[in-house]
């Protein structure tokens, strides 16, 4: 049985590997991020919403339809002036998974789904720096690729979470 079992692990892991021809590098900006709508600050008042998040990606087809990969996302921001200003730096790294709902010959409808980790560095006036660590998401689930050329793509996506309300970028095929 246990033979058997590693055999078919092996034929799947081979014809997903198969499937796994194509990465992609993913570059992307968003804005109003889940830093901003929630208490990722430490409870510091007087914290301004945030410029919006820069994200950079790595995807991996698995199937057809599916791809996955990490996801690096960085924002910042400060609390309003006077003697005991801030800053906060914002670090999120998320494991995506990404399904494509319908293809045509240049667009592509999509959902996208992240979990991880956000770490808020935080740099009180005066005092020492301290991280705090929180729960990280993003959930889209309308995405629009548009295919520019053959490894170029541009995107938008639409949902919650540490890469913004409304994020839009570049995919570069490797």
């Amino acid at each position: 049985m246990k033979k058997l079992f590693l055999a078919f692990a092996l034929m799947l892991a081979c014809a997903m590997g198969a499937q796994a021809q194509r990465t992609e590098l993913t570059i992307g900006y968003g804005g109003y991020t889940q830093m901003d709508a929630s208490d990722c600050h430490d409870g510091w008042h007087g914290v301004k919403n945030a410029w919006g998040a820069l994200t950079a990606g790595l995807n991996f087809r698995l199937t057809n339809k599916l791809w996955v990969g990490p996801s690096y996302t960085f924002s910042s921001t400060n609390t309003k002036g006077g003697p005991h200003r801030s800053h906060i730096a914002y670090h999120a790294l998320l494991a995506n998974g990404r399904y494509d709902y319908m293809r045509s010959n240049i667009f592509t409808l999509y959902g996208h789904l992240g979990l991880g980790v956000i770490v808020s560095y935080m740099q009180p006036y005066g005092g020492d720096s301290y991280n705090c660590t929180y729960f990280g998401m993003q959930i889209s689930p309308i995405g629009v690729r548009a295919d520019v050329s053959r490894n170029v793509a541009l995107y938008g996506e639409l949902g919650y979470g540490v890469q913004g309300l409304l994020q839009v970028g570049v995919r570069i095929g490797l």
